[in-house]
């Protein structure tokens, strides 16, 4: 993918981070980082500039010789490279990796291009930086991840290749590639500013996106396996409220459940003729997890866009301190590198995302208990009741993994701990904010996982295969191809692993 405007847009992220489409710096770009560079260069001589002849944060008050600019770029990069806990994911670095490329790219950071060279090369050589989850306060940025991959790009540190946990110094040797040096600034723009959140945030949104799309089908299914009415997402019902979410997802409803001979018209059912019986067998309506589905999931599924909206503004934008800006000769100092927006945003994903956990896990829950549901065996169990138990216990893991999403949902950007000195006296937790995010994705996963394998074993208990929507049997089939039909009980948990790995790369299409 040829980089050559200022903008990147979701799609773009998603090919490059997850498809490992190949990244090409167009003339254009390479242009506006020659120019910041060469700018900044010329301008800081002789002027006093944060990070380039001072000190950093508290120690800005100090001048540092000329003779020491070079290495004090190297010793900011070295010095806060203290991250502790797991290693990120290489599909997390690799996003973050893109963020800081993206950021350099607009012009505004007065690195030498031989920075965004090597990031490149990086992402697209398969190169991940050994970056570890804790560290970032969210506020000059994600200093200590982005100082670990700043490590990396000066030679020093470890790096992920091809499986294998190296000294990065040996992999760009097999490599044949040169490190980054220091010329005026770029150990301080490596390290400061948003893309450690940003990149770990833009991965969320495009899970979620992924998530919510899965969580429409499975209600379209269990709506189909309880034959329910079709006006809970009707066009009239949902257009009397002026939500455009809540219209959305009644549209994919309908079209994921285009061709089923499941739903009921209720027109037909109790319109045509008189209702005399003072108890009605037949539910007049659903429990709210089935027919308030657009109601629950519409505002996930604003949330989800105004996310990414607001996530994409941020790779986008110059995130560093200072700015350097060419067009108006100067060099401007403030705040950009602080996280407030992507900690605000992630914070608001995940409280959705529990949400659309939630919902799963009562329909789930409505599919197990057979004294609600009145037409399957508890917990969609095909062997003898007493003797096999079908899905009893995989409701345990799916409860209280949506329990820890709810206790998860705290936000962060209401926690601030003032630090270094006092200097940084109100933070973003954007980083926390978007790693917590994170967990809350993979657990949504794994519950809508053991949601779906409910949702097959009640078709194959009900012999409805046939009358499902298309969308409803191909899903139908492919979770039974990772989820074979059967009477006895067996270790499921292998299965769940299948199947949640199956959810986190199907692309549906509403």
């Amino acid at each position: 993918m040829n980089i050559t405007t200022q903008s990147l847009y979701l799609s773009q992220v998603e090919r490059i981070v997850f498809e490992n489409e190949r990244v090409e710096l167009g003339r254009e770009a390479l242009d506006r980082v020659q120019a910041s560079f060469d700018f900044l260069e010329k301008f800081s001589a002789e002027k006093l500039i944060y990070g380039i002849n001072t000190g950093f944060g508290p120690m800005a008050q100090y001048r540092v010789s000329d003779d020491f600019r070079t290495r004090l770029q190297y010793n900011l990069i070295r010095s806060h490279s203290t991250g502790t806990g797991r290693p990120l994911s290489p599909l997390h670095v690799r996003a973050i990796m893109l963020a800081r490329l993206n950021t350099f790219l607009q012009g505004y950071s007065g690195i030498h291009p031989e920075v965004v060279a090597l990031l490149a090369e990086f992402i697209n050589r398969g190169v991940t930086p050994l970056v570890f989850e804790h560290g970032s306060v969210g506020a000059s940025g994600d200093l200590v991840q982005l100082a670990h991959i700043a490590l990396c790009l000066i030679g020093e540190g470890e790096v992920f290749y091809r499986g294998e946990r190296r000294p990065t110094r040996e992999v760009l040797e097999q490599l044949k590639l040169t490190p980054v040096r220091m010329h005026v600034r770029e150990g301080l723009a490596l390290a400061n500013g948003t893309s450690a959140m940003t990149g770990i945030g833009l991965i969320n949104v495009i899970r979620a996106g992924r998530l919510l799309e899965l969580a429409i089908v499975a209600s379209c299914m269990v709506n189909e396996i309880t034959a329910s009415f079709d006006d809970y997402f009707s066009v009239e019902l949902n257009r009397a409220k002026q939500h455009p979410g809540q219209a959305r997802v009644a549209e994919k409803m309908r079209n994921a459940l285009a061709g089923t001979r499941r739903t009921r018209k209720r027109e037909e059912w109790f319109y045509r003729e008189r209702t005399e019986e003072e108890y009605i067998k037949d539910k007049v309506q659903e429990y709210y997890s089935l027919r308030c589905v657009p109601q629950v999931l519409g505002p996930v599924q604003e949330t989800v866009e105004g996310v990414g909206t607001v996530l994409i503004r941020e790779i986008n934008s110059a995130s560093d301190n200072p700015i350097v800006d060419r067009v108006a000769g100067n060099v401007f100092h403030g705040g950009n590198f602080h996280g407030d927006y992507v900690s605000l945003e992630m914070d608001r994903l995940k409280i959705a995302l529990t949400r659309l956990t939630m919902l799963a896990e009562r329909q789930m829950n409505y599919l197990f208990h057979d004294r609600i549901n009145n037409i399957l065996p508890p917990f969609v169990n095909l062997g003898v009741k007493g003797l096999n138990y079908g899905l009893q216990a995989a409701q345990f893991t799916a409860t209280s993994t949506t329990a820890e999403s709810q206790t998860l949902s705290f936000p962060m950007y209401v926690h601030s701990i003032p630090n270094n000195n006092d200097n940084q006296d109100i933070v973003s937790m954007g980083t926390n904010a978007a790693q917590v995010t994170a967990t809350v994705v993979e657990n949504a996963f794994q519950v809508m996982s053991i949601h779906f394998m409910a949702i097959v074993q009640a078709i194959e208990y009900l012999k409805i295969q046939e009358q499902l929507s298309r969308v409803g049997q191909e899903m139908y089939g492919e979770i039974r191809s990772l989820f074979p039909a059967s009477a006895e009980d067996f270790p499921l948990y292998p299965v769940i692993e299948r199947v949640n790995d199956y959810l986190q790369t199907k692309k549906i299409v509403l």
